[in-house]
């Protein structure tokens, strides 16, 4: 979705955002922005590494279920 944008249609955004929010409010925008992307990134992370402990978990469960 982001790799279709391009140069122009980023500085449109900019600049729309400059409008909207100012000169003043921008830097605290762009720094909720970031810590918002961050705490994603590292809750999507969390998310994967949960994921493959399971994995890694069940195929012992189903040995053993298969022995019996």
């Amino acid at each position: 979705m982001l790799s279709n944008i391009g140069i122009p249609g980023l500085i449109l955004v900019l600049v729309i955002a400059l409008i909207i929010f100012g000169p003043s409010k921008l830097p605290e925008v762009g720094r909720a922005f970031g810590r918002t992307l961050t705490e994603f990134k590292s809750a999507a992370k969390d998310l994967v590494s949960d994921d493959n402990k399971e994995e890694t978990k069940k195929p012992a469960l189903s040995a053993v279920t298969k022995e019996k």
